[in-house]
């Protein structure tokens, strides 16, 4: 077997039903309870929402916000800001489009608050609604500036003879198109036993890697981990491989010309997932006029040895 390491942050103790590490969108998969939570820390979960959640956040706030205001608008009278109808479904709408008119500062003239107290209520309501749009607007631009990699990983992790011995191969592409800089990757494979007294435990090893760095990637990058002497994987066979409780955990960072900085992404492979005697097929090729050209839909394409 190989070198062991010590443990990176995972933890050694394991379990007979514990999930994967890392999932495959780089996050790690971890759920916390009993914590402790803060006003500050409110930004910090918005701005690491998907698009669609944020979105649907905002639009959830927006409108119950001016569900409340259109409840207190019908509370002193509706005759403060229109005419009342008679309906209160009816009279509720047109509250609901005053507070929305008043919350984004908007203002058709068709409702006014024609009292001291809806002009009150409305003037706080202007605030509310010029803080919330501050907040939104720098909640969009932090998402869009946020130095974030945008890296595509095989779907495949093959197993497959190389150099006279046998080596794990799973390719990267930059999603973006721009050129990743100085690209440098880490692949950790957590290995799950059982010990003497038949609980499990977690084993690191540190896998040396055909290249762990590159000067820049303009197209794809194919990172191979020979099985030889010094590999943990070296005295297994193909199928005890890919019966092994194990994952690859992958980190690569590159420097990214986008955000002028140093970024990274995660990523991870179960030994399970292992295809044995596949290789990847080109994913670029040159046309008449000497480019390059890659095919994003070739990214993933494999074929038997």
């Amino acid at each position: 077997m190989g070198k062991r390491v010590k443990d990176p942050g995972f933890g050694t103790s394991a379990s007979n039903y514990a999930g994967r590490m890392i999932n495959t969108d780089g996050s790690f998969n971890i759920k916390r309870v009993n914590q402790s939570s803060q006003f500050f820390q409110t930004y910090h979960f918005l701005i690491n929402q998907s698009w669609w959640s944020f979105f649907w956040l905002a639009a959830f706030v927006f409108f119950l916000t001016n569900i409340v205001f259109a409840a207190i608008y019908l509370i002193i009278g509706i005759e403060q800001i229109t005419t009342p109808s008679g309906s209160v479904l009816i009279d509720f709408s047109n509250a609901f489009f005053f507070s929305s008119q008043t919350l984004t500062t908007l203002g058709y003239g068709a409702m006014a608050p024609s009292g001291l107290l809806s002009g009150l209520i409305s003037s706080f309501e202007a605030f509310i609604g010029l803080a919330m749009f501050s907040f939104l607007t720098g909640l969009i631009y932090g998402r869009f500036s946020k130095p974030k990699a945008s890296v595509r990983f095989s779907k495949s992790i093959i197993l497959r003879d190389f150099n006279h011995t046998k080596a794990i191969m799973f390719r990267v592409v930059n999603n973006r198109a721009s050129v990743m800089i100085k690209p440098k990757i880490t692949v950790t494979l957590a290995l799950t036993s059982v010990k003497k007294d038949k609980t499990p435990k977690r084993d690191f090893y540190n896998l040396e890697l055909e290249r762990n760095s590159i000067t820049y990637l303009p197209s794809t990058w194919t990172i191979v981990h020979e099985i030889d002497k010094e590999s943990p994987l070296f005295k297994l066979s193909n199928d005890e491989i890919a019966n092994q409780n194990g994952e690859f955990l992958v980190m690569l960072t590159y420097y990214d010309e986008s955000f002028n900085q140093e970024v990274h992404q995660m990523y991870s492979y179960v030994l399970k997932e292992v295809k044995l005697d596949y290789k990847f097929q080109p994913a670029y090729s040159y046309n008449s006029e000497g480019e390059m050209v890659l095919d994003y839909n070739k990214f993933d394409l494999i074929e038997k040895l």
